[in-house]
């Protein structure tokens, strides 16, 4: 059994969110937990809290909008009050999740992409009750789920890759004082961050559960964990190479870790495993400089090194496979599709009159 000090990331984030998932059915009508508990072995702790707050919205909806329940408390509702729910019902709650209050009086608003979530997690949440037999009517299935477009894919150019680098490793150059200090001081950290990233395509969360003794540079492969607790061996080349070997022999060897993040690979200024959304705020903080047209995230670093890895290879199995897709279909859709240069050929490729 795993002690406090002796779980990996992966395990300790694990405990979090099935705790965090048990406050939040606390706040569900009692029924929901058989659905969450059903969908446990074919989902991860983050997917159920995400479908648990989306889940929860429609019943805040019913009571904010529904005559029959204006009067509800979360603990009243039954399983029987999913089969009194009319489409039409259904048709309103799609239109409210346009535009809704949220907690503490704030204003949300959905995507096509968010909308089309919430809309998916109520299905499958009508769709186990109906398969059971507990209910007789499903009336999400006489809804159309809203239509996705394709939007078009956000990744830096090949210039632009070089310049973020570039920026992160001379940026500090012409400052001074504190801010010279502190940007020296994360700069060998942000920059092996940047060019793992952007050099084996891994996401977000794989990359801040890393430990030290995951980096083989006899082999110079990384051992990731991918969604749904797989591990695999992802390898990189000499530039990653280097700057992992920079940011370990470097500022990672002169900073005493807290206790029980001492495997951490990246750690934070606070010398705590670094995390997700430090990321995320790390790379917009220096991709502003670069493209402030371009909204950048770490996951648009991974479509960046998808695509790349895609030109360079044409392979598209090899990019699902190192990226880590389960479906190829998802790496097709978004590396397959014609890129802008055979576009622009098209444009001179028909004649609308002889010469």
């Amino acid at each position: 059994m795993s002690t406090q000090d002796s779980k990996t990331y992966h395990e300790q984030t694990y405990i979090d969110n099935t705790l965090r998932l048990r406050e939040i059915l606390k706040t569900m009508p009692p029924f929901a937990k058989d659905y969450f508990r059903a969908i446990e072995p074919k989902s991860s702790a983050k997917t159920r809290i995400s479908y648990a707050y989306d889940i929860r919205i429609f019943f805040h909806f019913l009571m904010e909008n529904n005559p029959v329940y204006k009067n509800y408390k979360m603990d009243q509702f039954t399983v029987k009050d999913l089969e009194r729910i009319e489409p039409v019902d259904i048709e309103e709650y799609q239109e409210y999740l346009k535009v809704y209050k949220g907690d503490g009086n704030k204003q949300i608003t959905n995507t096509e992409k968010g909308l089309a979530r919430k809309m998916s997690a109520l299905r499958s949440f009508y769709a186990y009750f109906f398969k059971h037999q507990i209910i007789d009517k499903n009336p999400t299935l006489l809804v159309d789920m809203p239509k996705l477009h394709d939007k078009a894919i956000i990744r830096l150019d090949t210039d632009e890759v070089a310049t973020l680098l570039e920026y992160v490793e001379h940026g500090g150059d012409d400052l001074t004082g504190q801010r010279k200090v502190y940007f020296e001081k994360t700069k060998n950290r942000d920059l092996a961050i940047l060019t793992l990233l952007l050099g084996t395509g891994i996401r977000v969360s794989e990359c801040v559960g890393l430990d030290i003794q995951d980096v083989d540079f006899k082999n110079n492969g990384v051992k990731v964990t991918r969604k749904g607790g797989n591990e695999m061996v992802v390898y990189f080349g000499e530039e990653v190479e280097n700057a992992l070997k920079m940011y370990l022999y470097t500022t990672r060897k002169s900073t005493t870790a807290l206790p029980g993040h001492e495997n951490a690979l990246f750690l934070s200024t606070q010398r705590r495993r670094i995390g997700v959304q430090a990321v995320e705020n790390m790379v917009k903080k220096y991709a502003r400089q670069i493209t402030p047209n371009k909204k950048i995230t770490p996951h648009k670093l991974r479509s960046t090194y998808g695509t790349a890895l895609y030109k360079e290879t044409g392979d598209i199995y090899l990019v699902a496979d190192v990226l880590g897709h389960k479906d190829v279909n998802t790496t097709k859709k978004h590396y397959a599709a014609i890129d802008e240069n055979r576009r622009r050929q098209a444009a001179g490729a028909v004649k609308l009159r002889e010469p």
